[in-house]
């Protein structure tokens, strides 16, 4: 990641904590923009255009966020990358915020793989029983691999937790060759 990218995204976030701006409502627009630049190779080839002077494709922003409602802090921000030509990075800036806002915030995010897929409940139950192992609040995302049998895979940070049934075997299997 582009040392610029980590910067853009820190002050975003000290503007965001310092006006004390609403972290959900902006993730909404976050995600309406970046459906809107992702759904559009003609809107991200406008805005990378070179030729095309920064006020020309601010004043096609501001069109964008009359129908996207974005708040004056993300127009902004946007405004800025636009204008510094740095446009093209707008997800690398967004995953940074993201992950810069999370650390703030005393948030994990925790991978979890499992071989079947659960219901709320039992997703509920794992992410609290995966919250407590962590000792913080986890963000966690689900992911579904038949190939672990059954029970789970965490990963949290650079920390595995093999919980699969697969992973208890290889484990046996090792065990076993190491005794004999």
């Amino acid at each position: 990641m582009a040392a610029f990218v980590t910067r853009y995204a820190q002050a975003f976030l000290d503007v965001v904590a310092s006006r004390k701006l609403d972290t959900a409502a902006l993730a909404r627009q976050w995600s309406d923009f970046l459906a809107t630049w992702d759904g559009s190779a003609e809107l991200r080839e406008f805005f990378i255009n070179p030729a095309i002077a920064s006020e020309q494709k601010i004043a096609f922003l501001d069109k964008m966020n009359a129908k996207l409602g974005m708040q004056r802090e993300l127009r902004n921000l946007i405004a800025v990358l636009i204008h510094n030509d740095r446009i093209a990075e707008v997800h690398e800036v967004v995953t940074a915020y993201r992950k810069a806002l999370q650390e703030k915030l005393g948030i994990q995010e925790a991978q979890i793989v499992t071989a079947r897929e659960l219901g709320s409940q039992e997703r509920s139950d794992l992410e609290a029983r995966v919250a407590q192992l962590a000792g913080s609040r986890i963000e966690a995302s689900f992911e579904l691999n038949k190939a672990i049998v059954g029970g789970a895979v965490v990963r949290i940070g650079s920390t595995v937790y093999d919980g699969s049934v697969r992973g208890r075997l290889e484990r046996l299997k090792e065990q076993l060759a190491a005794d004999s």
